[in-house]
């Protein structure tokens, strides 16, 4: 009897170790509007998993496809709204549009085309007459989301989500990822980054922060500082979110153009109607998902380092790092929570 049971504990090692034998780490890459990266630890490739929710993402929240759930709704087509992808993105972006007294919109998207960084063509000259026109049908109280429907105060009124929708589609996949019991992976879409567990190497997932060199190309990447997203004795598993953590970067280095000898960058204050350059020069922001961690860093952006401040105070579970410009050139400004997050 002892042999036998000796024999079957053997059998049972065997097929567990042969079962563990068969995960291993795949990645998946492309490019959409964006450059898009994902590392996931699992048994077998997940290309047409992936694929399906990078479509379900464009169908939702893509403004330049006038098929677009997003594209319907500002056309007043469609405002019916079933996918509870689009309701959690919607109350997330609302929270965060009242949290900062609406420096942070996503019914900017008309002031968003008005100043030529949206899915309509900008007007060649912008006047404070256009400004004042476009910001009647601007703003978060304008628009609710009632019984599965949005409605409008003013028909006028549209959405633009690409402040949080980077950040959303990775937790579109990180969320299939975890109804797969995935344990380990990195999601990364355009620098913003949702991860869970560890990479290859068996270590937390490092991530840079680049300093804010003016480069449209996106070719200029020099690393102001290294973070993993769970400190040294910091156990993934007992993390909020199912273990996982999401970072964004905003900055007005990237996206920009110049005119006349002026540079127009793509961070909107909704409350001014014009693009803004506050003391911040980029923003990152830790949070428990990919889309909250997306909408604070734009927010911070409008609001500068002392807004960045009074947000994290309603904002509790979000950490901030910031650069920010000074006579000398430029300093870095954190969260007291921040630094446990510093590569040493």
């Amino acid at each position: 009897m002892k042999q036998l049971l000796l024999s079957v504990l053997a059998c049972l090692l065997v097929a567990s170790c042969q079962e563990q034998a068969r995960f291993q780490y795949f990645e998946y890459s492309g490019r959409l509007h964006t450059p898009y990266h994902i590392k996931y630890e699992y048994k077998e490739p997940l290309d047409d998993e992936i694929r399906a929710e990078l479509d379900r993402f464009y169908h939702l929240f893509n403004a330049f496809d006038s098929t677009s759930v997003v594209s319907h709704i500002n056309r007043n087509e469609d405002l019916r709204v079933a996918d509870s992808t689009f309701v959690h993105l919607f109350h997330t972006a609302q929270m965060v549009a009242e949290l900062t007294d609406g420096a942070y919109d996503i019914t900017c998207a008309p002031l968003v085309n008005l100043w030529g960084f949206g899915f309509e063509d900008g007007d060649s000259v912008v006047t404070q007459q256009h400004i004042d026109s476009v910001k009647q049908f601007v703003g978060y109280q304008k628009i609710h989301l009632a019984d599965g429907r949005i409605v409008k105060d003013d028909p006028r009124v549209m959405l633009n989500c690409s402040s949080i929708a980077d950040g959303t589609v990775c937790d579109m996949v990180a969320d299939r990822f975890d109804r797969l019991g995935i344990q380990n992976y990195m999601v990364e879409f355009g620098g913003e980054i949702v991860a869970k567990g560890i990479n290859p190497r068996g270590e937390h997932w490092r991530l840079g922060i680049n300093r804010p060199v003016d480069d449209s190309t996106g070719f200029n990447q020099q690393l102001e500082t290294i973070i993993h997203l769970y400190p040294s004795g910091i156990d993934p598993a007992k993390v909020s979110n199912n273990g996982r953590r999401g970072m964004a970067t905003s900055g007005n280095y990237r996206n920009f153009y110049v005119k006349d000898g002026k540079k127009y960058a793509h961070t909107i204050d909704p409350r001014e109607g014009r693009p803004v350059q506050r003391d911040v020069l980029s923003a990152t922001i830790i949070a428990p998902t990919g889309g909250l961690a997306d909408a604070c860093a734009t927010a911070c952006m409008v609001l500068g380092t002392e807004g960045a401040k009074l947000l994290k105070e309603k904002l509790p579970m979000i950490d901030y790092f910031l650069i920010c410009g000074d006579s000398t050139g430029y300093v870095t400004v954190e969260s007291a929570g921040f630094g446990k997050y510093k590569v040493k």
